[in-house]
Protein backbone atom coordinates (compact mmCIF):
# COMPACT_ATOMS: atom_id res chain seq x y z
CA UNK A 1 0.00 0.00 0.00
CA UNK A 2 1.37 3.40 -0.93
CA UNK A 3 2.07 5.61 2.05
CA UNK A 4 1.61 9.35 2.08
CA UNK A 5 3.91 11.84 3.73
CA UNK A 6 1.86 14.55 5.29
CA UNK A 7 0.70 15.67 8.65
CA UNK A 8 2.92 16.08 11.64
CA UNK A 9 2.94 15.47 15.32
CA UNK A 10 1.99 17.83 18.01
CA UNK A 11 4.44 19.62 20.17
CA UNK A 12 5.92 17.69 22.99
CA UNK A 13 4.54 17.62 25.59
CA UNK A 14 1.13 19.28 25.72
CA UNK A 15 1.95 22.74 26.99
CA UNK A 16 -0.79 22.82 29.58
CA UNK A 17 1.15 20.20 31.48
CA UNK A 18 4.10 22.54 31.84
CA UNK A 19 4.95 23.52 35.40
CA UNK A 20 3.13 26.69 36.25
CA UNK A 21 0.24 26.14 33.83
CA UNK A 22 -3.20 24.92 34.94
CA UNK A 23 -3.88 21.22 35.01
CA UNK A 24 -7.10 19.37 34.37
CA UNK A 25 -9.68 20.16 36.99
CA UNK A 26 -8.50 23.73 37.44
CA UNK A 27 -10.72 26.70 36.55
CA UNK A 28 -10.92 27.35 32.84
CA UNK A 29 -9.41 23.97 32.10
CA UNK A 30 -11.81 23.49 29.19
CA UNK A 31 -9.74 25.89 27.15
CA UNK A 32 -6.68 23.71 27.72
CA UNK A 33 -8.41 20.35 27.29
CA UNK A 34 -9.76 21.76 24.04
CA UNK A 35 -6.21 21.97 22.73
CA UNK A 36 -5.70 18.29 23.50
CA UNK A 37 -8.95 17.53 21.68
CA UNK A 38 -7.68 19.45 18.65
CA UNK A 39 -4.38 17.57 18.80
CA UNK A 40 -6.20 14.26 19.04
CA UNK A 41 -8.21 15.05 15.93
CA UNK A 42 -5.02 16.11 14.17
CA UNK A 43 -3.37 12.81 15.14
CA UNK A 44 -6.23 10.89 13.54
CA UNK A 45 -5.94 13.07 10.46
CA UNK A 46 -2.21 12.37 10.36
CA UNK A 47 -2.83 8.64 10.54
CA UNK A 48 -5.37 8.96 7.72
CA UNK A 49 -2.77 10.59 5.50
CA UNK A 50 0.00 8.15 6.31
CA UNK A 51 -1.78 4.80 6.31
CA UNK A 52 -5.33 5.47 5.15
CA UNK A 53 -7.01 5.06 1.76
CA UNK A 54 -5.94 7.32 -1.08
CA UNK A 55 -7.87 10.61 -1.24
CA UNK A 56 -10.18 11.47 -4.10
CA UNK A 57 -12.47 8.47 -3.80
CA UNK A 58 -16.23 8.86 -3.82
CA UNK A 59 -18.19 8.85 -0.61
CA UNK A 60 -17.61 9.95 2.96
CA UNK A 61 -14.31 8.09 3.35
CA UNK A 62 -12.82 9.74 0.28
CA UNK A 63 -13.97 13.16 1.48
CA UNK A 64 -12.42 12.65 4.92
CA UNK A 65 -9.15 11.44 3.42
CA UNK A 66 -9.03 14.51 1.18
CA UNK A 67 -9.88 16.77 4.12
CA UNK A 68 -6.94 15.39 6.12
CA UNK A 69 -4.41 16.09 3.37
CA UNK A 70 -2.21 19.00 4.40
CA UNK A 71 -4.74 20.38 6.86
CA UNK A 72 -3.84 18.10 9.75
CA UNK A 73 -0.19 19.12 9.45
CA UNK A 74 -1.23 22.78 9.30
CA UNK A 75 -3.32 22.26 12.43
CA UNK A 76 -0.32 20.81 14.24
CA UNK A 77 1.82 23.75 13.15
CA UNK A 78 -0.78 26.19 14.47
CA UNK A 79 -0.85 24.24 17.74
CA UNK A 80 2.93 24.56 17.86
CA UNK A 81 2.35 28.30 18.12
CA UNK A 82 0.09 27.64 21.09
CA UNK A 83 2.89 25.60 22.66
CA UNK A 84 5.39 28.44 22.36
CA UNK A 85 2.88 30.93 23.75
CA UNK A 86 1.93 28.70 26.68
CA UNK A 87 5.52 27.94 27.61
CA UNK A 88 6.60 31.58 27.42
CA UNK A 89 3.48 33.04 29.04
CA UNK A 90 0.21 32.91 27.13
CA UNK A 91 -1.52 36.26 27.67
CA UNK A 92 1.43 38.00 29.32
CA UNK A 93 4.88 36.96 28.04
CA UNK A 94 7.36 36.12 30.77
CA UNK A 95 10.29 38.45 31.36
CA UNK A 96 13.45 38.46 33.41
CA UNK A 97 14.58 35.13 34.83
CA UNK A 98 11.25 33.44 34.05
CA UNK A 99 11.52 34.63 30.45
CA UNK A 100 15.07 33.32 30.07
CA UNK A 101 14.11 29.95 31.50
CA UNK A 102 11.06 29.73 29.25
CA UNK A 103 13.16 30.56 26.18
CA UNK A 104 15.65 27.88 27.23
CA UNK A 105 12.81 25.35 27.44
CA UNK A 106 11.81 26.15 23.88
CA UNK A 107 15.42 25.78 22.68
CA UNK A 108 15.84 22.43 24.45
CA UNK A 109 12.61 21.16 22.91
CA UNK A 110 13.73 22.32 19.49
CA UNK A 111 17.09 20.55 19.69
CA UNK A 112 15.51 17.29 20.88
CA UNK A 113 12.82 17.39 18.19
CA UNK A 114 15.38 18.03 15.46
CA UNK A 115 17.50 15.09 16.64
CA UNK A 116 14.49 12.79 16.99
CA UNK A 117 13.12 13.88 13.62
CA UNK A 118 16.43 13.14 11.92
CA UNK A 119 16.49 9.68 13.51
CA UNK A 120 12.96 8.93 12.30
CA UNK A 121 13.84 10.14 8.81
CA UNK A 122 16.78 7.76 8.67
CA UNK A 123 14.49 4.77 9.28
CA UNK A 124 13.53 5.05 5.63
CA UNK A 125 9.78 4.77 6.23
CA UNK A 126 7.59 6.08 3.37
CA UNK A 127 6.68 9.10 5.49
CA UNK A 128 8.31 12.52 5.71
CA UNK A 129 8.58 13.11 9.50
CA UNK A 130 7.91 16.67 10.54
CA UNK A 131 9.74 16.62 13.86
CA UNK A 132 13.02 18.10 12.62
CA UNK A 133 11.11 20.85 10.81
CA UNK A 134 9.03 21.35 13.93
CA UNK A 135 12.14 21.94 16.00
CA UNK A 136 13.37 24.55 13.54
CA UNK A 137 9.98 26.30 13.65
CA UNK A 138 10.34 26.65 17.43
CA UNK A 139 13.73 28.30 17.04
CA UNK A 140 12.62 30.67 14.29
CA UNK A 141 9.59 32.02 16.15
CA UNK A 142 11.24 32.25 19.57
CA UNK A 143 12.43 35.87 19.04
CA UNK A 144 8.76 36.85 18.62
CA UNK A 145 7.45 35.46 21.91
CA UNK A 146 7.13 38.85 23.60
CA UNK A 147 4.85 40.26 20.91
CA UNK A 148 1.10 40.63 21.26
CA UNK A 149 -1.66 39.16 19.14
CA UNK A 150 -1.89 41.97 16.57
CA UNK A 151 1.84 42.23 15.76
CA UNK A 152 2.03 38.43 15.52
CA UNK A 153 -0.96 38.32 13.20
CA UNK A 154 0.56 40.98 10.96
CA UNK A 155 3.88 39.12 10.81
CA UNK A 156 2.05 35.88 9.96
CA UNK A 157 0.20 37.62 7.12
CA UNK A 158 3.36 39.27 5.83
CA UNK A 159 5.33 36.00 5.95
CA UNK A 160 2.53 34.14 4.16
CA UNK A 161 2.59 36.76 1.41
CA UNK A 162 6.37 36.92 1.01
CA UNK A 163 7.58 33.40 1.87
CA UNK A 164 6.08 31.50 -1.07
CA UNK A 165 7.19 34.16 -3.54
CA UNK A 166 10.72 34.03 -2.14
CA UNK A 167 10.72 30.24 -2.35
CA UNK A 168 9.62 30.46 -5.97
CA UNK A 169 12.38 32.97 -6.71
CA UNK A 170 14.90 30.60 -5.13
CA UNK A 171 13.74 27.61 -7.20
CA UNK A 172 16.62 27.92 -9.69
CA UNK A 173 19.14 28.03 -6.83
CA UNK A 174 17.97 24.73 -5.38
CA UNK A 175 17.06 23.05 -8.64
CA UNK A 176 13.33 23.21 -8.07
CA UNK A 177 11.78 21.49 -5.11
CA UNK A 178 11.82 17.78 -5.78
CA UNK A 179 11.37 15.80 -2.60
CA UNK A 180 14.29 13.82 -1.28
CA UNK A 181 14.16 10.07 -1.38
CA UNK A 182 12.73 8.62 1.80
CA UNK A 183 15.34 7.95 4.44
CA UNK A 184 17.53 10.91 3.48
CA UNK A 185 18.18 13.92 5.69
CA UNK A 186 19.58 16.95 3.90
CA UNK A 187 20.27 19.36 6.75
CA UNK A 188 19.50 23.09 6.65
CA UNK A 189 18.71 23.21 2.92
CA UNK A 190 15.95 20.65 3.37
CA UNK A 191 14.63 22.25 6.55
CA UNK A 192 14.43 25.73 5.07
CA UNK A 193 13.73 25.19 1.38
CA UNK A 194 13.45 21.74 -0.17
CA UNK A 195 11.92 19.46 2.45
CA UNK A 196 8.36 18.38 3.01
CA UNK A 197 7.65 21.26 5.39
CA UNK A 198 10.01 24.07 4.36
CA UNK A 199 10.30 26.69 7.09
CA UNK A 200 10.09 29.44 4.52
CA UNK A 201 6.41 28.65 3.98
CA UNK A 202 5.37 26.81 7.16
CA UNK A 203 6.41 29.26 9.87
CA UNK A 204 3.31 31.46 9.24
CA UNK A 205 1.16 28.66 10.68
CA UNK A 206 3.15 28.72 13.91
CA UNK A 207 3.06 32.51 14.21
CA UNK A 208 -0.70 32.47 13.58
CA UNK A 209 -1.06 29.98 16.42
CA UNK A 210 0.91 32.27 18.72
CA UNK A 211 -1.36 35.17 17.77
CA UNK A 212 -4.51 33.16 18.56
CA UNK A 213 -3.04 31.99 21.88
CA UNK A 214 -2.41 35.61 22.90
CA UNK A 215 -6.15 36.36 22.61
CA UNK A 216 -8.63 36.22 25.48
CA UNK A 217 -10.00 32.80 24.62
CA UNK A 218 -12.38 32.89 27.59
CA UNK A 219 -14.40 35.68 25.96
CA UNK A 220 -17.28 34.56 23.77
CA UNK A 221 -16.93 37.63 21.55
CA UNK A 222 -13.27 36.81 20.91
CA UNK A 223 -14.12 33.24 19.98
CA UNK A 224 -16.80 34.41 17.58
CA UNK A 225 -14.33 36.79 15.93
CA UNK A 226 -11.76 34.00 15.67
CA UNK A 227 -14.32 31.67 14.12
CA UNK A 228 -15.34 34.33 11.60
CA UNK A 229 -11.66 34.98 10.86
CA UNK A 230 -11.16 31.27 10.22
CA UNK A 231 -14.09 31.21 7.83
CA UNK A 232 -12.84 34.32 6.04
CA UNK A 233 -9.35 32.88 5.64
CA UNK A 234 -10.65 29.53 4.39
CA UNK A 235 -12.93 31.20 1.86
CA UNK A 236 -10.18 33.57 0.76
CA UNK A 237 -7.64 30.80 0.35
CA UNK A 238 -9.63 28.05 -1.29
CA UNK A 239 -12.28 30.25 -2.89
CA UNK A 240 -9.65 32.70 -4.13
CA UNK A 241 -7.69 29.89 -5.75
CA UNK A 242 -10.83 28.46 -7.37
CA UNK A 243 -11.73 31.86 -8.77
CA UNK A 244 -8.21 32.76 -9.91
CA UNK A 245 -7.78 29.48 -11.76
CA UNK A 246 -10.84 30.31 -13.82
CA UNK A 247 -10.03 33.95 -14.48
CA UNK A 248 -6.26 34.02 -15.05
CA UNK A 249 -5.25 32.85 -18.53
CA UNK A 250 -3.18 29.66 -18.43
CA UNK A 251 -3.66 29.26 -14.69
CA UNK A 252 -5.76 26.10 -14.88
CA UNK A 253 -3.06 24.15 -16.71
CA UNK A 254 -0.26 25.49 -14.49
CA UNK A 255 -2.18 24.74 -11.29
CA UNK A 256 -2.97 21.26 -12.55
CA UNK A 257 0.74 20.55 -13.03
CA UNK A 258 1.60 22.07 -9.65
CA UNK A 259 -1.02 19.96 -7.88
CA UNK A 260 0.30 16.82 -9.56
CA UNK A 261 3.71 17.47 -7.99
CA UNK A 262 2.65 18.98 -4.69
CA UNK A 263 1.55 15.92 -2.75
CA UNK A 264 4.34 14.31 -0.78
CA UNK A 265 3.28 10.90 -2.00
CA UNK A 266 4.34 11.89 -5.50
CA UNK A 267 8.07 11.57 -4.98
CA UNK A 268 9.66 10.93 -8.35
CA UNK A 269 12.86 11.87 -10.19
CA UNK A 270 10.96 13.80 -12.86
CA UNK A 271 8.72 15.75 -10.51
CA UNK A 272 8.49 19.43 -11.39
CA UNK A 273 8.16 20.29 -7.72
CA UNK A 274 5.93 22.98 -6.28
CA UNK A 275 4.38 25.81 -8.30
CA UNK A 276 4.56 23.80 -11.54
CA UNK A 277 6.66 25.28 -14.29
CA UNK A 278 5.17 28.78 -14.38
CA UNK A 279 4.28 31.55 -11.89
CA UNK A 280 0.58 30.82 -12.41
CA UNK A 281 1.11 27.63 -10.43
CA UNK A 282 1.39 29.81 -7.34
CA UNK A 283 -2.39 30.20 -7.47
CA UNK A 284 -2.82 26.60 -6.31
CA UNK A 285 -4.39 25.94 -2.93
CA UNK A 286 -3.68 22.21 -2.97
CA UNK A 287 -2.12 20.57 0.11
CA UNK A 288 1.64 21.19 0.22
CA UNK A 289 1.54 23.48 -2.79
CA UNK A 290 3.32 25.99 -0.49
CA UNK A 291 1.49 28.82 -2.26
CA UNK A 292 0.08 31.79 -0.35
CA UNK A 293 -3.55 30.85 -0.98
CA UNK A 294 -2.90 27.34 0.33
CA UNK A 295 -1.35 28.73 3.52
CA UNK A 296 -4.24 31.16 4.01
CA UNK A 297 -6.91 28.50 3.49
CA UNK A 298 -5.27 25.88 5.73
CA UNK A 299 -4.70 28.46 8.48
CA UNK A 300 -8.38 29.33 8.39
CA UNK A 301 -9.40 25.68 8.76
CA UNK A 302 -6.95 25.21 11.65
CA UNK A 303 -8.27 28.27 13.51
CA UNK A 304 -11.83 27.01 13.05
CA UNK A 305 -10.97 23.59 14.47
CA UNK A 306 -9.09 25.01 17.45
CA UNK A 307 -11.83 27.53 18.23
CA UNK A 308 -14.55 24.89 17.98
CA UNK A 309 -12.67 22.50 20.27
CA UNK A 310 -11.98 25.19 22.88
CA UNK A 311 -15.59 26.39 22.84
CA UNK A 312 -17.05 22.87 22.98
CA UNK A 313 -14.97 21.85 25.99
CA UNK A 314 -15.99 24.96 27.91
CA UNK A 315 -19.66 24.97 26.89
CA UNK A 316 -20.36 21.26 27.28
CA UNK A 317 -18.48 19.78 30.28
CA UNK A 318 -20.20 16.41 29.77
CA UNK A 319 -18.71 16.24 26.30
CA UNK A 320 -15.27 15.94 27.90
CA UNK A 321 -16.11 12.43 29.08
CA UNK A 322 -17.34 11.37 25.66
CA UNK A 323 -14.31 12.92 23.99
CA UNK A 324 -11.99 11.58 26.68
CA UNK A 325 -10.25 8.97 24.49
CA UNK A 326 -9.51 11.55 21.79
CA UNK A 327 -8.30 14.01 24.44
CA UNK A 328 -6.03 11.30 25.86
CA UNK A 329 -4.45 10.80 22.43
CA UNK A 330 -3.95 14.55 22.06
CA UNK A 331 -2.34 14.83 25.50
CA UNK A 332 0.45 12.49 24.36
CA UNK A 333 0.61 13.44 20.70
CA UNK A 334 4.41 13.27 20.46
CA UNK A 335 4.31 9.67 21.69
CA UNK A 336 1.45 8.90 19.30
CA UNK A 337 3.36 10.37 16.38
CA UNK A 338 6.66 8.63 17.04
CA UNK A 339 4.95 5.29 17.73
CA UNK A 340 3.04 5.37 14.46
CA UNK A 341 6.23 6.05 12.48
CA UNK A 342 7.93 3.15 14.25
CA UNK A 343 4.89 0.93 13.63
CA UNK A 344 4.94 1.76 9.90
CA UNK A 345 8.64 0.90 9.86
CA UNK A 346 8.24 -2.40 11.73
CA UNK A 347 5.09 -3.54 9.95
CA UNK A 348 6.24 -2.43 6.50
CA UNK A 349 2.68 -1.34 5.72
CA UNK A 350 3.45 -0.97 2.02
CA UNK A 351 3.69 -4.77 1.82
CA UNK A 352 0.49 -5.49 3.75
CA UNK A 353 -2.47 -6.84 1.78
CA UNK A 354 -5.02 -5.58 4.32
CA UNK A 355 -7.27 -2.81 2.90
CA UNK A 356 -5.96 0.64 3.86
CA UNK A 357 -9.18 1.54 5.67
CA UNK A 358 -8.74 -1.41 8.04
CA UNK A 359 -5.11 -0.50 8.64
CA UNK A 360 -6.15 3.05 9.47
CA UNK A 361 -8.88 1.89 11.85
CA UNK A 362 -6.39 -0.45 13.50
CA UNK A 363 -3.90 2.38 14.05
CA UNK A 364 -6.60 4.68 15.46
CA UNK A 365 -8.07 2.01 17.73
CA UNK A 366 -4.65 0.97 19.02
CA UNK A 367 -3.44 4.47 19.89
CA UNK A 368 -6.81 5.38 21.43
CA UNK A 369 -6.90 2.33 23.72
CA UNK A 370 -3.27 2.69 24.75
CA UNK A 371 -3.55 6.43 25.40
CA UNK A 372 -6.76 6.02 27.38
CA UNK A 373 -5.29 3.31 29.58
CA UNK A 374 -2.02 5.20 30.06
CA UNK A 375 -3.79 8.43 31.02
CA UNK A 376 -5.69 6.66 33.80
CA UNK A 377 -2.44 6.09 35.66
CA UNK A 378 0.03 8.70 34.37
CA UNK A 379 -0.70 12.31 33.51
CA UNK A 380 1.75 12.59 30.62
CA UNK A 381 2.78 10.25 27.84
CA UNK A 382 6.18 8.56 28.09
CA UNK A 383 7.93 10.78 25.55
CA UNK A 384 6.18 13.84 26.96
CA UNK A 385 7.49 12.91 30.41
CA UNK A 386 11.02 12.54 29.07
CA UNK A 387 10.73 15.88 27.27
CA UNK A 388 9.55 17.47 30.49
CA UNK A 389 12.55 16.09 32.34
CA UNK A 390 14.90 17.40 29.68
CA UNK A 391 13.39 20.87 29.59
CA UNK A 392 13.60 20.95 33.39
CA UNK A 393 17.27 21.72 32.90
CA UNK A 394 16.18 25.25 31.99
CA UNK A 395 15.51 25.89 35.68
CA UNK A 396 19.26 25.82 36.23
CA UNK A 397 19.52 29.15 34.41
CA UNK A 398 19.98 32.05 36.80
Amino acid sequence: MAQHADSPPADAPSPEHERGEPTRGAPGVGRLVGLDLARGLAVFGMYAVHVGPAPGQDGVVGFLMELAQGRSSALFAVLAGFAVALITGRRTPKTGLAGRQAAAKVVIRAVILMALGTALTLTGTPVVPILAFYGLFFLLVLPLYRLGAKPLALIAVGWALVGPQLLYALKPVFGGRVFLSYGQADGPVSLFFTGGYPALTWVPFVIAGMAVARCDLAATAVRIRLALTGVALAVTGYGGSWLAVRLVPGAAEAVGKAEEGSGMSSVSPDSIGIFGDSPAGMLAAAPHSEATLSIVGATGVAILVVTACLAAMDAFPRLRRLAGPVIAVGSMSLTAYVCHIVAIWLLDTEELTVPPLYILLGFIASVTVLATLWSRFVQRGPLEWLMGRATGLARQIR
